[in-house]
C-alpha cells in the first residue's frame, strides 16, 4: 500500500503523528514523496500529475483524494477499503499539491475520496488519510478503536 504525495513533509507534528498512524498500518503503508511542480497552475497539476502517476505501478489501484471526491463515514471507508484490497492490485493513494489535482489524474483513478468540504493542508491530510485507514483495518477486524455510537 502506497501513499504518493507533492511535497515533502518536514519534522513536526504532523510527521510525527504521521509516523504513529504509520507504525500500525498491515499492510504497511509507504509514502513517495514527489517535487512540487513549477509554472502556471495548469503547468503546476501537469507536471505533478506526471510525477505521481509515475510513482504508481501500471496495475495499481489508483485511490485519489480530491474535494469532488466521495464523502463517505469512516464504516463504508472500511467496506471500500475492502473491496479495494479483494482487487488484488497494489493500493496507491494521490494528493495532490496546492493548485489540486490534474484531470489526467481524477480520469486514471480507480476511486475519487474526499474528506469533506473544509480545505485542509495538504500536509495535515496525509495524517488524516493514514488515521482512517487504520480505523477502516480497526473495524474490518472488530478492534475496539472505532466506536460507533453516539453519546
Amino acid at each position: 500500500m502506497k501513499l504518493v504525495a507533492v511535497g515533502k513533509l518536514k519534522a513536526g507534528p504532523e510527521r510525527d503523528l504521521l509516523t504513529r498512524y504509520m507504525g500500525r498500518l498491515r499492510p504497511a503503508l509507504t509514502i513517495v514523496e514527489v517535487a512540487q511542480g513549477k509554472g502556471s497552475p495548469q503547468e503546476q497539476k501537469r507536471r505533478e500529475a506526471d510525477a505521481l502517476l509515475a510513482a504508481c505501478p501500471a496495475n495499481a489501484f489508483i485511490i485519489a483524494l480530491d474535494e469532488g471526491g466521495k464523502v463517505i463515514d469512516s464504516p463504508t471507508l472500511a467496506q471500500h477499503y475492502q473491496r479495494w484490497q479483494e482487487t488484488g492490485r497494489p493500493l496507491c493513494f494521490l494528493i495532490g499539491g496546492a493548485e489540486g489535482l490534474d484531470r489526467a489524474v481524477v480520469q486514471r483513478a480507480d476511486a475519487l475520496l474526499s474528506l469533506g468540504k473544509l480545505t485542509w493542508p495538504h500536509m495535515l491530510v496525509r495524517v488524516m488519510l493514514a488515521e482512517q485507514l487504520f480505523r477502516a483495518q480497526a473495524i474490518l477486524s472488530g478492534h475496539p478503536y472505532h466506536k460507533a455510537g453516539r453519546p
